[in-house]
């Protein structure tokens, strides 16, 4: 029992963030704008476990966690501005553009963050810290656009974290992202229904935009 209770006291910054970041992962999935707070209180701690661990691509990525959830929470309360009404963010798909942009600003963080990992740190899985960090960024991104594909990078980041942390012995990190990887899968089947119900000719964003455009011409 000693035992137990000296673990947890020595890892309780991991438990308390563990905690919230799930309550964080549900929260986006019902598009709870609460889910921001949560991101940024979880982020803060995850920078200092994140640090004492060695995984410092993904410390580096609570930073930006922290900017993004700020963002975050402006513009999901802010919302979409049309003449002088002012409507909630919707769901939308990625379109062949922000796909390729994506696609390239993900590969060159991998490869920027990768080499100062390798170079200037003694981090052991650089090329699995920088891959999953990267993707994070670009993910993070897509969720705050409500993009419903954000869900489908997330399965592949969750569950390559899933075993990095398992290999660094961060199972309280590890019990969130067995979670987090099914969670993600819900979260896609459940923005889609959302999608579906909102656009049921299935457009994307600029679809809808080129839509409205010849309707007002």
């Amino acid at each position: 029992m000693n035992s137990v209770l000296n673990w947890v006291v020595q890892n309780w910054v991991e438990i308390v963030g563990t905690v919230l970041g799930i309550a964080y992962i549900f929260l986006s999935i019902k598009q709870n704008i609460l889910t921001w707070l949560l991101g940024l209180l979880t982020s803060m701690l995850y920078i200092y476990v994140f640090f004492d661990a060695k995984f410092y691509a993904d410390m580096a990525l609570q930073v930006y966690y922290v900017w993004i959830s700020i963002y975050g929470w402006i513009l999901w309360a802010k919302g979409s501005k049309k003449e002088s009404t002012k409507e909630p963010i919707h769901v939308s798909r990625t379109s062949s553009k922000q796909y390729l942009e994506l696609a390239i600003v993900a590969f060159s963080l991998w490869v920027a963050i990768y080499f100062v990992l390798k170079e200037y740190t003694d981090s052991p899985i650089p090329i699995g810290d920088s891959f999953t960090t990267s993707l994070s960024i670009v993910a993070t991104w897509m969720l705050a656009r409500k993009l419903i594909e954000h869900w489908i990078v997330w399965v592949v980041v969750d569950f390559i974290s899933l075993l990095l942390y398992l290999y660094k012995g961060l199972y309280p990190t590890s019990l969130m992202f067995v979670i987090y990887t099914g969670a993600a899968l819900w979260g896609y089947f459940e923005w889609k229904k959302d999608f579906n119900s909102s656009n049921s000719d299935d457009l994307t964003n600029e679809d809808l935009k080129l839509k409205a455009e010849k309707k007002a011409i």
